[in-house]
């Protein structure tokens, strides 16, 4: 069965045989393994008939009537045969070639000989052509018929020029010559008759031969026109130069409207009766303009020059200087809008406006601007005159009322009188004159900024000046800081590309904010001078004999009732908002610094006193967030109107807490009872962190500790701070919060003088002797600026801006008003400083304060003009 099964023909042959299936069916019970001899036999038997059946068809194919091999062949003899047929076309191809050339030679010759007799009979007639025209040209000049002249002339040339490869022959040599001769005895007629025309006065009445005169001379060339044009234009201006060259009274700059009407004058009479007689496309009568400016140029050069030469010193007079000068630039004006629209109006025939002769504008007022720096001294003179003046100038008109975005009027009339001497130097110069008024004005600036507006922070004694003129002083700062860079971006759109780059009032710009920094820490002052009775209550507290803590000391509602009165009194008046934060900043930050001071001087304090000045700091801190929402009040609302505050920001909270956290260490450890002794010195070293026995014997200073009870506590001290755990190795060497405090014999009372302006080391709030000295802030800013550098570099802190990091040793040390000479250049160059690190980012705010968003009187927005 299973023979029968594998025999089966379709079971090996089938396209989709599977052998795994055909062998599991001739094996499918282990008794079958016994066929399996059978089973190859018969594969093998099948195997050999296929090889077989597959020769027998090999050879069949291979040496059959119709095999491969004998096609292969048959398709080699036939390629054969085409090669064959390829080549015999080929040469005959080539023998046509042979035989059309041979048939065509004589035809080219034939058509070369044409050509030759074609070239020699043009050239003859052309020859011919040439040789009557000449003749004709010559008779036509003698008895001058310019006219037909100038179209002679035009063919005469043109047929010249196609002989000047021929000139090798005689013949044609000798014509050449004769034409150009003919030529110079034109160009030489034809001036002799302008110059006799012009010399007899004829020029009108041979207006007919003349402009016949000048086809021939445009027929000629440029360098005839060129010649005719400046004979006339000389012949026109001799006059002038006879007359205003050597006489020194008409010559003079005072005479310099006589110079100007004359040309124009002459300039009408050219128009209406030689005008007509030249080509308009000649521009006669924009180069005779030409040439008397650069005439009139060089005799201004030198009279300018003969005038600075004088022996008995007078220069020229600055007014006369300007007169002058501006009545050039009007006459250059003129001359330029009278020849552009010209250029214009023939811009559809062969003139444009690209064909000027000459750009008139700087044609002429360039001889005055060496001289200009006459008067940028002169208005360096009365911007010297002006700054004394403002000074005494009331900062309010007595008709006028306080508005609180108002600027001092004297602002107002500087800034304008600056645009107004732009506007006009740029006008006669953008070149270095320009550069130097700015250098000028840079310097008055600062001058405006020293000497005038810090002057009125500095009245007014131990009280300052009132807070309305510090507004103002603010408004006027802020004003100028703006409008200075506005100043210096319209300088560099004037001024020449090159000097761009030292146009520069950055500098000027940062004084006028440091001025903005010193109101905002005037204003502060005068919030603290309110403040002083609630510190002396303070301080008249006795601390060390508190038995319990309430809920807050008598002081502190003083101490709020004060702060929050004068900041309800100040903000509303302040107009920006950054100036607003900054005030509020600055006043946390030496409400926290007196504080501390306050606290050094109610020594000894007992561990409830600690605890009860720890409250009533927690009092303080909760009233202090409040204060900027004073300043925003609505704009329609009065002053009296009580409005609701608005809640405080965020970034202000933060703010204030930060600056009131630093009192908690100090009062911390002022908790800890000194017995045991280890809990005092544990605790100073958690809370001060430091190193210093100088800065320990201070705080049992302030707890009230016996002399003899120190010894113990300082050894006790010493034996942990250098113990050997990774804490200890922690502590700073000296404290920054205790490390000024209790420096000197003598503590008074915290005024502006005393804490500085925020700048310089981070815990000079001890040693606060110094009261507050209006007069000498110009001082205490330079202190404050030179210490506060350093300070800065370390904190990254803006001037006034504490953060934990308010200064006062430095400012206060400023002693008395008077200053030698060469310090107020350091004053200026400090009061950059406080303005640039005034402008930095002021933490919440996210703002600058260079950035401009309003202007007080809404005079930012002026321009130069």
């Amino acid at each position: 069965m299973n023979a029968a099964v594998m025999t089966e023909p379709l079971s090996l042959d089938s396209v989709e045989y599977d052998p795994i299936a055909h062998l599991n069916i001739l094996f499918s019970h282990p008794s079958t393994v016994s066929s399996v001899g059978r089973v190859s036999s018969t594969l093998q038997r099948h195997k050999d008939g296929l090889s077989r059946s597959i020769a027998s068809l090999e050879t069949a194919q291979a040496y059959g009537p119709d095999s491969s091999l004998e096609r292969m062949q048959s398709a080699q003899a036939e390629l054969a045969s085409l090669f064959q047929r390829i080549e015999s076309v080929r040469s005959r191809a080539l023998q046509t070639e042979r035989d059309i050339t041979t048939m065509t030679a004589d035809i080219k010759r034939l058509d070369g000989t044409k050509r030759n007799l074609t070239h020699s009979m043009t050239a003859l007639k052309r020859l011919q052509m040439l040789t009557t025209a000449y003749e004709q040209l010559r008779g036509l000049a003698r008895s001058r018929q310019y006219r037909e002249c100038a179209g002679l002339l035009q063919a005469v040339l043109q047929l010249m020029r196609h002989f000047n490869s021929y000139r090798s022959i005689e013949q044609i040599a000798v014509l050449s010559r004769n034409v150009n001769d003919l030529q110079r005895e034109l160009l030489e007629q034809v001036c002799e008759d302008f110059e006799i025309a012009f010399a007899k006065g004829e020029a009108v009445a041979r207006r007919g031969v003349l402009v016949e005169a000048c086809l021939v001379m445009d027929a000629l060339g440029d360098h005839a026109k060129s010649r005719l044009v400046t004979w006339y234009v000389n012949t026109e201006l001799r006059e002038y130069r006879q007359v205003f060259r050597g006489n020194d009274e008409a010559g003079s700059l005072d005479n310099i409207g006589r110079r100007y009407a004359w040309f124009k004058r002459t300039l009408k009479t050219h128009e209406d009766e030689h005008a007509v007689i030249f080509p308009s496309h000649w521009r006669v009568n924009e180069m005779l303009a030409a040439s008397f400016c650069d005439g009139t140029r060089d005799d201004f050069k030198g009279i300018l020059e003969r005038s600075m030469r004088r022996a008995d010193g007078n220069k020229i007079d600055v007014n006369l200087l300007l007169s002058c000068l501006q009545e050039t630039m009007d006459f250059e004006q003129s001359l330029e809008r009278r020849f552009a629209s010209e250029s214009r109006a023939s811009i559809d025939t062969l003139s444009s406006a690209d064909d000027r002769v000459s750009n008139f504008n700087g044609s002429i007022s360039a001889a005055f601007e060496p001289y200009l720096s006459l008067w940028v001294e002169s208005q360096d003179k009365a911007l010297a005159a002006m700054i004394p003046q403002y000074r005494t100038q009331p900062l309010i008109p007595a008709d006028e009322e306080f508005s609180p975005q108002a600027v001092i009027p004297s602002a107002i009339e500087l800034f304008h009188f600056y645009k107004l001497t732009l506007s006009q130097c740029a006008k006669l110069s953008t070149g270095e004159r320009l550069l130097d008024l700015t250098r000028s004005l840079a310097k008055y600036l600062d001058e405006y900024a020293q000497h005038v507006l810090l002057t009125f922070l500095q009245r007014g004694g131990q009280q300052g000046p009132p807070v309305q003129d510090i507004i103002l002083v603010l408004n006027t700062a802020d004003f100028w800081h703006t409008n200075t860079n506005q100043l210096e971006e319209n300088i560099k759109k004037r001024i020449d590309p090159e000097l761009g780059s030292r146009v520069d009032l950055s500098s000027q710009s940062d004084t006028f904010m440091g001025v903005a920094s010193a109101a905002v820490l005037a204003l502060v002052h005068k919030t603290e001078i309110d403040c002083e009775g609630a510190w002396r209550e303070m301080k008249n507290t006795n601390w060390s004999r508190m038995e319990a803590v309430s809920d807050q000391s008598s002081y502190v509602g003083e101490l709020v009732k004060h702060v929050t009165g004068k900041a309800a009194e100040i903000l509303p008046l302040v107009a920006k908002q950054q100036y607003a934060r900054a005030f509020c900043d600055n006043l946390v930050e030496h409400m926290a610094t007196a504080y501390i001071s306050n606290i050094v001087q109610c020594r000894p304090v007992c561990e409830v006193g600690a605890e009860q000045m720890l409250l009533d700091k927690y009092v303080l801190t909760k009233a202090f967030e409040n204060l900027l929402s004073f300043h925003a009040i609505p704009s329609n609302s009065s002053a009296s109107t009580p409005t609701a505050p608005t809640p405080p920001s965020a970034s202000f909270v933060k703010r204030v807490n930060q600056s009131m956290t630093r009192i908690d260490p100090l009062l911390k450890t002022l908790q800890v009872r000194p017995s045991p002794p280890e809990g005092l010195v544990q605790a100073y070293l958690i809370h001060i962190g430091d190193r210093s026995d100088t800065n320990f014997r201070k705080i049992l200073e302030l707890k009230g500790v016996r002399k003899q009870d120190q010894p113990h506590l300082i050894e006790l001290f010493l034996i942990h701070r250098d113990g050997g755990s990774a804490g200890r190795q922690q502590l700073v060497q000296n404290s920054p919060l205790l490390t000024p405090l209790m420096a000197s014999s003598g503590l008074g009372s915290s005024g502006l003088g005393g804490i500085g302006i925020g700048i310089g080391n981070p815990a000079a709030v001890g040693g606060l002797q110094t009261r507050f000295d209006a007069a000498s802030l110009g001082e205490k800013l330079l202190n404050a600026a030179r210490d506060g550098a350093v300070g800065l570099g370390v904190s990254g802190n803006p001037v006034g801006y504490g953060g934990g990091n308010n200064g006062a040793g430095s400012a206060g040390a400023g002693g008395g008003s008077n200053m030698a000479g060469g310090e107020k250049a350091t004053i200026n160059e400090n009061l950059k400083n406080i303005g640039k690190f005034f402008r930095r980012d002021i933490g919440g705010l996210g703002a600058r304060f260079a950035k401009r968003d309003i202007t007080p009187t809404g005079q930012g927005d002026d321009r130069i003009g």
